[in-house]
Parts: structure tokens; sequence; C-alpha cells
């Protein structure tokens, strides 16, 4: 069996010597790191294939100056479309030395590197774009909230309908009150549309373009298998957060951008099952709020072909992914991830015009809001505007959307104490609240 590789204690000690010193010898990192709107940010990658490969893309306007990724396979149109840019395979090693040459960092990793990636690159001092979920843990999400107030950079989570047209008008309308209280939300996703509720598979040889020791990184070594890589990885404890992770960020964020929602009462989830390597074929999931100002808000969640009851908004059948927010006045029904809904009312969205706007709409959000986020975030670093999917938003959407989890580990409804950060009915349910990193991968903060 092949031994996981470690970071040596020198280099961990070299790694926040470099951290120290790049804080006092270079002013742009030791406060908000802005540059003025015509000057081009320096930006790496981490993650530059995949996903990774379109979130560095949108920023092909700037300075792109290293890629870093563990698949020199996956990576290779990246590779091709920024031939200048140094190239890696451990980011550890990419900030330690082009800490100075870097403003920005896209992080577009498995959700099991989230954190170290992007907790490196903001103690360095540069700014952050970070795919959804934000992190892989409820503790990982408030340590990277902290630092980012901390280090006062410019963060972006990717979740890209948070700078779509027609939500932001939605949310407008919500505050302004169309549906008046909202005691009720339902969302639900057609996912996992990757294998779910099963056992490892067997091991197998690791391909050579894949270094699969940086692949696990903080996770629990373990040999290569089948089926992880590049995609299905999601459905594993070790490294994914199942169709609840992958997708509550982006189609419970009306409800909770609306609806100023954040640390739930209490949840309690039904599924498949358990199983100890995934997460279950299908779930279903209660948030109990009493925050927002809301006394008593359920939120349900439905995954892996679960759904609502359509009658809630006079349909006989739903699609595969939506938001239905019930409120005394109005009901909405939104039939996708994000974009214009109906109201069961009759009422348009045009017909609140008297409701102002109160959020910025960029250039071509309209057609493109995964391009407006980018943009939005680098404009950010620039001085110009800010994001509105930042962590001081983002990390408390994925604590709460990822307590789900906890809940369907634990198989019993979990009261949740948000200031202590634990389970008070469960205490057996706080192992899942933090996970322990493999040896030469601890916390960098």
């Amino acid at each position: 069996m092949t031994k996981p590789s470690l970071l040596r204690s020198r280099n961990r000690r070299d790694f926040l010597r470099v951290s120290l010193a790049a804080s006092i010898a270079f002013p742009l990192v030791s406060s908000r790191n802005v540059l003025g709107a015509n000057k081009r940010l320096n930006i790496a990658a981490i993650g530059a294939g995949g996903k990774g490969g379109v979130d560095i893309g949108y920023c092909k306007a700037e300075n792109v100056v290293a890629l870093c990724d563990v698949d020199q396979n996956n990576a290779a149109a990246s590779f091709k479309a920024f031939p200048n840019a140094k190239r890696f395979k451990d980011f550890r090693k990419m900030l330690e030395e082009m800490g100075s040459g870097i403003d920005a960092v896209t992080v577009s990793t498995p959700d099991h590197t989230h954190f170290h990636a992007a907790a490196m690159a903001m103690s360095l001092g540069k700014h952050v774009y970070v795919q959804k979920p934000l992190t892989h843990t409820i503790w990982e999400a408030r340590q990277l909230t902290q630092l980012a107030r901390r280090k006062r950079v410019v963060t972006q989570m990717g979740n890209q309908g948070h700078s779509e047209v027609s939500s932001r008008r939605l949310v407008e309308l919500i505050k302004g009150g169309v549906l008046g209280e909202v005691k009720e939300a339902h969302v639900w996703t057609n996912r996992p549309i990757w294998p779910q509720g099963m056992s490892r598979p067997k091991e197998a040889p690791a391909p050579a373009h894949l270094d699969w020791d940086l692949w696990l990184g903080p996770a629990p070594y373990r040999p290569y298998h089948e089926g992880c890589v590049p995609f299905n990885w999601r459905a594993f404890w070790d490294f994914g957060t199942g169709a609840l992770g992958d997708m509550g960020c982006h189609n419970m964020d009306l409800a909770f951008f609306a609806l100023d929602l954040r640390n739930p009462k209490w949840v309690e989830a039904n599924s498949s099952g358990l199983n100890p390597e995934t997460a279950p074929a299908w779930s279903t999931i209660r948030y109990h709020f009493n925050s927002g100002g809301r006394d008593g808000m359920d939120l349900h969640w439905y995954d892996g072909g679960k759904k609502p009851d359509p009658a809630l908004v006079k349909e006989k059948s739903l699609p595969e992914n939506g938001c239905i927010l019930v409120g005394a006045r109005d009901t909405l029904y939104v039939p996708s991830y994000w974009g214009r809904g109906s109201f069961m009312s009759g009422a348009k969205m045009e017909d609140h015009a008297q409701i102002p706007q109160r959020y910025p709409r960029l250039p071509g959000a309209d057609k493109d809001n995964d391009a407006a986020q980018h943009q939005e975030w680098i404009q950010a670093c620039k001085g110009e505007g800010r994001t509105l999917s930042h962590f001081g938003y983002a990390g408390p959407m994925t604590e709460a959307v990822l307590l789900g989890n906890v809940a369907l580990r634990a198989g019993k409804r979990i009261e949740w104490d948000a200031a202590a950060m634990k389970v008070k009915n469960a205490p057996e349910a706080n192992q899942f609240i933090k996970t322990e990193y493999r040896k030469g991968w601890e916390s960098p903060i």
C-alpha cells in the first residue's frame, strides 16, 4: 500500500514564516487588498479542470499567473488556454512559491479541500472565489467566515444564481412584502445524478495522470478506487457533501437571501438509509428556523426524486428543480434553480414596480449569471462595488445547509446551538461538525 506523503513540519514552519514575511513585506496584503479599476489582477487557480476551468476562464481578462491541479489530463484545456501560467500540482507549494505575485485565487476543488486552499490563500491576504458548498464541514465554514472578517479580503462563493437578475428582483419583492409573512418553503433537486447509497468500490491502480495522494489532501488515506474521480466523489462523505451539499447552496439560495435565514433551531431528516461511506440515494429534510424575525419558519428539502405536493402551486407535476415559498398574502413558484417565478395570485413581477431596486445588476447578468458573479468578484477586488455572496452570507448559509447532513447521519432530529456550534440533544452527532485531518494536513489557521 502506498503511504501518504506528509507535509514535513519544517515545510509547515516555512509556510508560516513566508506568510508572516509576506504580510510585512507587501503592504498590498496587510489589509483589504484592492487595486485600481484599470489594473489587472494576478489570479491563480486551485483546481483548473472541470468547473475549475470554467471559473478561471471567466478571469481571462486578468493576468492568470498560475494553475494548480492534481489531474493533468483534466486540466489540459486550461493549460492550453493559459500557456504562460506556471503549473503546479500542490497548492501549498504554489502559495509558498508565488504568494507575493498573486492577488486573488479561485478554488474549484472537491469539497474536502476547499477549506485548506481558501484558508491558506486568505492567510496570505489573497482575495478568494470558492465554489459551493463553501466548505466540507460546519466548523470549516465558521472558520472561513471569521478569517475573511479578520483579513478583510474580498470573498465570493460560487453560487451564480445569487447574481441572476430575476432572482435579485424576487428577493427585493419578497423583502418588500409581496408574499406577506413566509411560514413555509419547499426546495427540491434532481440530484444525485451520480451513484449514492453504496459501499466503497474495489481498489484499483491510480491512473498515471492523477496524483492520488495530493487529491486526497486532508482526507483519511485510502487506496484509489474507480468511480470517484473526477465527478462521483460528491457521494462520499470523506470528500463530498452529497446531493444536499452540492445543490443546497443553489436551490435554497432564494429562501436564504430573501428571508434572511440562518441558524436552524432544529433539523430532522428521512432517507433511503444510512451508509458510512456515501450519502443516501434520496433524502427529505425539514429545517425549523426562528431567525430573520420569523417565528416558526420551516424549510423542506427534497432530493433523489422526492418532491413536494404539486398542488401547492396548482400543478399536476413539478420539474426536476425548483422552489416554492408559501406566504400569508401570496405563494411564489420558481420552477428551476433560480430565475423568474410566478405568483399564485396571478400577479406579475412587473406589477410591483413600486418596490425599489436595492441590489446591483451587472451588464449581461440576464444572459450569463455565472460570468456576472465572477465579474462582480473581480470588480470588488479592484475596489469597485461589492460581492453579495461573500463569506459573511455564504458561511452561515453553508453551515445551515450542511446541518441537514448532520441530521441525516445522526438518524434523529437534532437541536442546534449555533453559538456553541454543537448539537444539544445528541452528543454523538457532534462528530460530524468537524473532521480530523490527515497528518501533514493540519488546519492552516
